[in-house]
């Protein structure tokens, strides 16, 4: 009787996640996977359906990964995120230790929170507009507070300089996500241990050594989750450098990303090289991420897992030899 209604209460489960599931297939399983196959056809032109399987099946791929537009987007697309990932990280954690150290009795500790994360509630679109028309040239807020205070004489164009352009968008990133950083951060110290503070508040540790030997150490899994949804989204990076410039002045804030959407929808609509642009980026993404994994692993505990298969492997031979 039992077994009977739990058998009738569990097609409920499959009912509810039969949404989501058919969702997932229609909109996403299905559309990433006609990518990866129209990779290797010579599908172009908007409106159009069929295609033919290229007698070289990697030439899509090969034209890609030597093209120069590629190459720098690429390049673009690394500098763009590590420069922005390094100090968001570096002020998520400064942020992190200040409002979970104890000794520190903050007033107003949760309107800061909102407010450090409220960035990243704001859409991509309307920031890169809002930035877009502060810079704007030859009237704009930025040039008209310079003109004002006399640090310039006539109007100046930012976005025409590269260097510029690029340090805008860094900042727009770092400014956007370094208060969601910033709370993944301190929910991953709040899940230690108050013993282990406690313990290095009686063996008389700082601040200062109890962040460094005692926080972080115990943070690392919340670090590399950080770490690897952070490269995932910087080496996706489209809406900031899209709406901002356009990949502009002179591809200086070209992304990959841009690169596939201006290969898809720009010109000759070339569908098949945007879909062999995505793949190559979806391997270089998940091969870079299989390598942090494997440099951020817990070694000790690798170590400890190898030394128990190698007594395990010897017990057997010794039970086989008995």
């Amino acid at each position: 009787m039992n077994k009977k209604k739990k058998t009738g209460y569990a097609k409920y489960g499959y009912i509810f996640t039969l949404p989501f599931t058919l969702t997932f297939l229609i909109f996403s399983l299905y559309p990433t996977l006609y990518t990866a196959v129209i990779g290797f056809t010579d599908l172009k032109g908007i409106g159009k359906t069929d295609f033919n399987f290229l007698a070289n099946p990697f030439e899509n791929f090969q034209a890609i990964l030597s093209s120069p537009t590629f190459q720098l987007a690429f390049k673009n697309t690394v500098v763009l995120w590590l420069c922005n990932f390094i100090p968001q990280l570096l002020l998520a954690l400064l942020l992190a230790a200040w409002f979970t150290d104890r000794r520190f009795k903050i007033k107003g500790e949760g309107a800061f929170k909102v407010l450090f994360y409220m960035p990243n509630i704001i859409t991509a679109a309307t920031i890169a507009i809002l930035f877009n028309a502060l810079f704007g040239y030859p009237m704009g807020p930025v040039n008209d507070l310079l003109m004002r205070f006399g640090f310039i004489s006539a109007p100046f164009n930012f976005l025409v300089k590269k260097n510029i352009a690029r340090g805008i968008v860094i900042f727009i990133q770092t400014w956007m996500w370094y208060g969601y950083t910033m709370i993944i951060l301190i929910s991953g110290i709040l899940g230690i241990s108050p013993e282990i503070f406690e313990a290095a508040e009686v063996d008389g540790a700082n601040s200062f050594q109890t962040f460094f030997f005692v926080t972080l150490p115990n943070i690392k899994t919340i670090l590399l989750f950080t770490l690897v949804t952070s490269l995932i989204g910087g080496l996706n990076m489209f809406d900031i450098p899209r709406l901002f410039q356009n990949g502009g002045p002179d591809n200086a804030t070209l992304t990959t990303g841009v690169f596939i959407y201006n290969q898809a929808f720009s010109g000759s609509y070339m569908y098949n090289r945007a879909a062999a642009a995505s793949m190559i980026m979806f391997v270089i993404i998940c091969a870079a991420s299989g390598l942090l994994f494997w440099l951020l692993r817990d070694r000790d505990e690798a170590k400890l897992k190898k030394e128990i298969k190698k007594r395990e492997r010897e017990m057997r031979r010794a039970g086989k030899g008995a």
